[in-house]
């Protein structure tokens, strides 16, 4: 049987025949765009406009798509990385027959519309990414090559190509300035992701003006020093534009590039090649001479009945595709129980698995130990056992404890599942979210946690999609020590905190590190920070206080008042919640009626019922200490008027980490002291 690469490579005269008709199409997608920008007094109509032969090429003779089923785990991605020309992608979306109608375009940019001002993961069906930063779809595209290579090498088979697809990315001058595509094109070539074909178009405009501006470079032999195949096209010839497709499709051990030389605006007779074509509607008066200029109909949203028909041949040619593909893992499934049992269980989001019972366990006994280290051992204990997870450490692993030994290295080894990133947080992060998009696949990536940072665009994007991301960030604090300030994350928890649907884990032990990474195994709607220390903390006594389970409500009561209602709470998260500890002692001992919660994450806390919380926080407690070694900003929400907050305001600095910890006021002494001034005790 021949495989979807094989039926994609026939020659280009059969592929495209370049008639009447080709024409007319490719000015609906451009008028389409035209109309919805004007009508919704806001958007970018250059970048369709320009790239419409390149789509109309792309999507109707060589992507591999079912508008039926736009989730078919088989189809070709295609990412539009220059996420400002989402009407390119509403156009063909809805001309190839997705669930994208004529009513939504014409909503383009309004509240609740399938067609927001940047294409997002979600809600619109066809949309395989939200690339709104420029350079992030860029990124993503290299993760979904990553995916498709771990996945083709995990479940395919002779004469059964179960995962045969490419990856087309369409990239604009901004994509090519940002440096996260620079660090992603750098690896994705060192990797030679073959699958990968990404069109960039070369309209030499930005919004300030000429790229002669600032960006003179010779992208070509960058990408050729990246070790890519680059080819350059006019992208107005769509001969030339099925050829050199139909090379990259060929190219099997380097990604592709193919320089299209285009005009942003194209077909506008003031705007064309104009900096104004980029950000702002035409205008009514030059909307109508690209009309004039096009032959084309004054009623807005025109489709003419002959392209829609050629656009629609995709959900037949979609369905024969799939049935295809179908019909080959129907034999698959007999011929491979094993694999095909897994290829399911990949594709399950509920799939439990037997991983839970691996979790280790850990006594005081084993000693004082880094969360760090504890998350690796868990690392050691599960990944084994889940094959869907993948991942590794932009250049820190033997200080992230990210490498899993006996799993092999991506691309290096049979079904290698350590990724080395290299020192590119950037493009990690970014390609985290490509991987998590398979849907197939749970990536984590570590690195410092001073460096998230570094991801902040990519982990906010990983939230807004509710992609099942794992962030391990170590060297948690200003016990870092002797680096100093550069390297010690003071800030850090405080912004990560701040993001939308990111949950953020600061395990005091190693038995909540573990508890930590089951939370994020089983979390399947949006994004997890582990956030570890360094420096070696004591495995707390579970036979004298909470189990560490507590973690999952966020925050639990991990030592209670000997008798009758506490007087004063102490909260404390990481490996803060040693020295509230010790605290906690010392005031009981003197007498004091005090609960000691430890707060490993607000957000699961926040998500529990008002009934929890006021168990664990009792609004008539007022006297409250709260303990962490970064910003105090947030920390008022849980202490109130009356409470105080250890914390540090300033940046930190170079000396040993026990040293800096007690300099800022972390210690025992500091919190009873704190503790009995809200009091009023000697």
């Amino acid at each position: 049987m021949k495989s979807a690469r094989e039926m994609a490579t026939t020659d280009v005269e059969q592929i495209l025949n370049v008639d009447r008709l080709d024409q007319l199409c490719i000015n609906t997608i451009r008028m389409l765009a035209v109309d919805a920008v004007e009508k919704a007094h806001s958007g970018h109509p250059g970048m369709p406009m320009e790239a419409a032969d390149i789509g109309y090429v792309l999507w109707t003779r060589f992507l591999k798509h079912n508008p039926a089923n736009p989730h078919w785990p088989n189809r070709d991605r295609f990412v539009l990385s220059a996420g400002h020309g989402s009407m390119l992608l509403y156009a063909l979306l809805h001309l190839t027959g997705y669930d994208v109608s004529l009513e939504d375009i014409r909503q383009f940019r309004q509240w609740h519309s399938k067609t927001p001002g940047h294409p997002e993961y979600g809600p619109t069906p066809g949309v395989e990414t939200t690339a709104g930063p420029l350079g992030q779809g860029f990124s993503n595209a290299v993760g979904m090559a990553m995916a498709q290579e771990y996945l083709a090498e995990f479940f395919n088979r002779p004469e059964y190509p179960i995962v045969d697809y490419f990856i087309y990315a369409l990239v604009s001058d901004g994509d090519m300035m940002e440096g996260i595509a620079s660090e992603s094109a750098s690896l994705a070539g060192h990797l030679g992701l073959g699958r990968l074909i990404y069109i960039y178009l070369d309209n030499r405009i930005t919004i300030e003006g000429s790229t002669d501006l600032t960006f003179t470079e010779d992208v070509g032999k960058r990408f050729e020093a990246f070790n890519w195949h680059v080819q350059k096209v006019d992208g107005y010839d769509l001969l030339e534009i099925a050829s050199t497709l139909s090379a990259a499709q060929k190219e099997t051990d380097k990604p592709s590039l193919i320089i299209a030389r285009t005009h942003i605006g194209y077909g506008s007779p003031n705007k064309q090649d104009n900096a104004s074509a980029h950000g702002e509607p035409l205008g009514a008066e030059e909307a109508r001479l690209v009309r004039e200029r096009l032959n084309w109909p004054e009623e807005l949203f025109h489709v003419p009945e002959e392209a829609l028909t050629r656009f629609r041949a995709a959900v037949e040619n979609g369905r024969q595709l799939e049935t295809e593909w179908s019909n080959i893992f129907e034999s698959y499934v007999g011929k491979y129980p094993d694999l095909a049992k897994q290829w399911k269980d990949f594709h399950d989001e509920n799939w439990q698995g037997s991983w839970q019972q691996d979790l280790p366990g850990f006594e005081p006994a084993h000693g004082p130990m880094a969360t760090r280290a504890a998350s690796g051992k868990v690392l050691e204990a599960v990944a084994p056992k889940m094959p869907r997870l993948l991942g590794g450490s932009a250049d820190l692993a033997p200080s992230n404890k990210t490498f899993v030994k006996g799993l092999g290295v991506l691309k290096v080894d049979p079904c290698g599942r350590n990724i080395h990133f290299g020192i590119r947080e950037h493009a990690m992060g970014g390609i985290l979210n490509g991987i998590a998009l398979s849907k197939a696949l749970v990536p984590y990536g570590g690195t410092f946690l001073v460096f998230s940072d570094y991801m902040r665009p990519a982990i906010r994007l990983a939230a807004l999609m509710k992609l099942q991301v794992i962030y391990v960030f170590t060297h948690d604090s200003v016990a870092v020590g002797e680096d100093g300030p550069t390297h010690q994350p003071v800030e850090h928890v405080a912004a990560l905190r701040v993001i939308p649907d990111l949950v953020v884990l600061r395990p005091a032990d190693a038995n909540e590190t573990v508890i930590a990474w089951q939370f994020a195994l089983n979390r399947k709607d949006g994004p997890t920070a582990l956030v570890l220390t360094r420096q070696k903390v004591p495995i707390i006594d579970r036979t004298r206080f909470a189990p560490p389970e507590g973690l999952l409500q966020g925050a639990y009561i991990l030592a209670d008042a000997r008798k009758g209602t506490p007087e004063i709470l102490l909260l404390a998260t990481g490996s803060e919640v040693h020295v509230a500890l010790a605290a906690y002692e010392k005031l009981v001992e003197q007498g004091i009626a005090v609960r000691l919660v430890s707060m490993p994450s607000w957000e699961v806390f926040e998500a529990q019922d008002a009934g929890y919380r006021q168990k664990v926080l009792p609004v008539e407690v007022r006297a409250r200490v709260a303990v962490e070694a970064g910003v105090p900003m947030g920390w008022e929400r849980y202490v109130g008027l009356e409470g105080k907050v250890i914390g540090i305001e300033r940046f930190g600095a170079s000396a040993p980490g026990g040293v800096v910890l007690e300099k800022f006021g972390f210690t025992a002494e500091a919190v009873i002291a704190t503790a009995k001034e809200i009091l009023g005790k000697p």
